[in-house]
């Protein structure tokens, strides 16, 4: 399988930055990942709703130029539809067997994904009801990848 995470800003954290290499490290054996980052907008202490859905849409319109023909496009947002690590797992095994394992997570900026974004998806996924900064949601969903290519195997890993 073929998974490129695309996401708004960098990780700037050391800690976060440590564990996005670990999850690589442990994806390797089940899928050739590739991450990648495109520029956070600078924003103002306060901006008008009109603002931030211009901040969004010139975010968007650059994670949207990332993607390649043919990739499954399944963006995060917190109001996308909801897995356990099981049912990912089996959504994910059920995309490899229809000829879908070149995969691409959007992974929105401090504000979120675009309208437009969110309508070029496939799917729209939420990794929990809780709201993560931008920079956590790559490692929260690479723990997530790799928990659920390990149930795909019926490798154990802990619960």
């Amino acid at each position: 399988m073929q998974i490129r995470i695309l996401a708004v800003g960098k990780t700037r954290e050391k800690y976060l930055q440590m564990g996005v290499e670990e999850f690589k490290k442990r994806l390797a054996p089940y899928a050739r990942l590739e991450l990648l980052s495109v520029a956070e907008e600078k924003l103002a202490d306060s901006l008008s709703p009109r603002e931030e859905e211009q901040v969004m849409a010139r975010e968007g319109e650059r994670l949207l130029k990332l993607l390649k023909p043919g990739e499954y496009v399944i963006a995060l947002d917190a109001g996308g539809r909801s897995f356990t690590s099981e049912e990912l797992a089996q959504y994910l095994s059920q995309l490899a067997l229809h000829g879908r394992s070149s995969l691409a997570f959007l992974i929105g900026g401090h504000l979120g994904l675009a309208p437009a974004v969110r309508s070029r998806s496939d799917l729209v996924l939420s990794l929990s009801p809780l709201t993560f900064t931008h920079q956590m949601v790559r490692l929260i969903l690479l723990e997530q990848l790799y928990r659920a290519f390990k149930i795909m195997r019926g490798e154990p890993y802990h619960k």
